[in-house]
């Protein structure tokens, strides 16, 4: 591959003969993208002949299905904040792709997939190609914000650059750039395309000043942290401190506000306070469990914090809303407050939390093994969380220090997500450790994947918690639908043994006390997998705790 930066002009100016996929590539690298996820296949073979000729600066990881390398590079977004890549076939192979590209779009995640296309000239024929399918971009566009297709050479670096635009510009998100197979290996002269300048929303200077004075006049201020608030840390801590407002985080706003600050609250404790607040300073969420169970009324002012203009208005009009990135805008506030004191409420928050947590002690077992994995994950360790006992119980009890170290699928809760997506986590954050906890359910989804994780060396730590069954499903039956039990038991291989076939270290933890033991020597391993079993029974449910009645009036 010709590299067009040798030449003294900019890249932006050099031109070189380069086929479309050398000119994609390139533009990649352009771009800070350094990894791609991929499955190989006969539609993309120029794409991978031009990885094989800047290997040197672009590493290609290689998976055993399409849906591993997607939730690979969303694992890898959420543990750096940066764009990723993968590359997979069309038609079964987008498909295959699909469920993560969807999860990628409800976390803001910014991944961009390189999706192939059967020959260009047949295209929406319906002739029956190798993996044809119809209407492959309007299926993609349903999926993502950006969708676009390489046509031509020339059009190939400034599309990769336009993606990487759209991925970084409002609402993060996915994007996708499609590609015929016979156009990959066209040539022209082509320069590499910059990084585009990111568009700065202008902020508004009267909903900000209006935003300090309600603040400041609140009586019970509430600020909920969401996703878009997990870069703007800093200024979340400094205003819930000025204010003495409890930050309530779940799911994706763990970590933006120190769990061992007493003004840190997830969703039980939280729904209480939301009932009391006056003004709530919403910063990159949706608010979804506060609009859609715990109920608004009047005397309730909401401030939205929003990188997306959409955002604000969709469930109610707020009292104001703050459009761009949180961090700017936060300072603002910041500054605008900066005279503002209040009394302490740690006294107050440190008996609230107490009184919480021994109600909450009712889901002691899945506590018992929270505790194991908080001793040993160090602080910048990231955690990644499934739908299972021990992830339901984790987005409540947990305890999370540090923003990114607490991934969790948003709105899509899709079983099955978490041992690939952790793996891209490990692999692009390999200077520290990643936990994967896992029920058997959904692990065997992409337990493949561990081939993947002993070819590349990847040193993810995953714990298989097997109650051999779809263990909410059971629950469901059972109080439910009169102990109606079908389709949620389930056969299982040894996890153990399974995972030593694999080449992966592999153990079993009886307790939370084995668990701890097992994950100390897994988080010294950095050249491989490891696998920890721990069978179970039935767990007492979270349920009470998370979908919880309303407590304002009726909007």
């Amino acid at each position: 591959m010709t590299n067009p930066t040798q030449s003294n002009e900019s890249p932006a100016d050099a031109r070189a003969r380069m086929t479309t996929a050398e000119a994609t590539v390139a533009t990649l690298i352009a771009h800070g993208i350094e990894t791609i996820y991929a499955l190989p296949g006969v539609h993309n073979d120029p794409l991978f002949d031009a990885l094989f000729g800047a290997a040197d600066r672009i590493r290609t990881i290689h998976t055993r299905h399409e849906q591993g390398a997607a939730y690979m590079a969303l694992g890898a977004a959420l543990a750096t904040a940066k764009p990723q890549a993968y590359a997979v076939v069309p038609g079964p192979g987008l498909l295959n792709s699909a469920a993560a590209l969807l999860t990628a779009y409800g976390m803001n995640a910014p991944v961009l997939a390189l999706i192939g296309q059967i020959s260009q000239s047949a295209i929406g024929r319906g002739l029956g190609h190798l993996h044809e399918i119809r209407d492959q971009r309007g299926i993609i566009e349903r999926l993502v914000d950006f969708c676009a297709r390489i046509r031509q050479p020339g059009d190939a670096a400034g599309l990769v650059a336009q993606a990487v635009l759209a991925m970084r510009t409002g609402r993060p998100g996915p994007a996708v750039l499609e590609c015929a197979m016979d156009v990959w290996g066209r040539g022209a002269p082509i320069a590499v395309a910059a990084p585009l300048p990111v568009p700065q929303p202008t902020m508004d200077e009267e909903a900000i000043r209006d935003a300090a004075r309600r603040l400041a006049a609140a009586k019970c201020p509430l600020i909920v942290a969401g996703g878009g608030a997990q870069d703007a840390s800093a200024e979340v801590t400094e205003l819930s401190r000025l204010l003495q407002a409890p930050v309530r985080a779940y799911r994706r706003g763990r970590g933006v506000l120190d769990s061992r600050d007493s003004l840190s609250v997830t969703l039980p404790l939280g729904r209480e306070l939301w009932g009391e607040a006056d003004v709530v300073l919403a910063v990159g969420t949706r608010l979804f469990y506060g609009f859609t169970q715990w109920g608004i009324d009047p005397e309730l002012a909401i401030i939205r914090v929003d990188a997306d203009p959409e955002e604000p208005e969709r469930f109610a009009p707020p009292a104001a809303a703050l459009i761009g990135d949180a961090g700017p805008i936060l300072r603002r506030l910041i500054d605008s407050l900066s005279s503002h004191h209040r009394p302490s409420r740690r006294a107050e928050m440190q008996g609230r939390q107490a009184e919480m947590r021994g109600r909450l002690n009712k889901l002691a077992p899945q506590i018992g093994f929270l505790d194991a994995i908080r001793a040993e994950l160090p602080e910048d360790g990231i955690f990644v969380d499934e739908v299972t006992q021990i992830g339901f119980a984790a987005r409540l009890l947990l305890p999370v220090y540090k923003p990114r170290t607490f991934l969790s699928p948003g709105y899509q809760d899709n079983l099955g997500w978490g041992f690939a997506t952790a793996l891209g986590a490990q692999h692009a954050r390999r200077d520290v450790p990643v936990l994967s906890i896992s029920g058997d359910g959904g692990f065997l989804f992409t337990s493949n994947e561990l081939a993947t994780a002993v070819r590349h060396r990847i040193p993810l730590t995953v714990v298989v918690f097997n109650d051999g069954a779809f263990g909410n499903v059971r629950r469901i039956q059972e109080e439910h639908y009169g102990n109606r039990m079908i389709a949620n038991d389930l056969a299982n291989p040894d996890f153990v043994r399974y995972g030593q076939s694999f080449g992966v270290e592999a153990e079993r933890a009886g307790n939370p006390q084995e668990l701890r033991a097992a994950l100390k020597r897994a988080f010294k391993r950095r050249d491989g997998p490891t696998l920890i079993e721990v069978p179970l029974g039935p767990m007492p449910s979270p349920w009470e705790f998370i979908h919880m009645p309303r407590v304002r009036g009726i909007r």
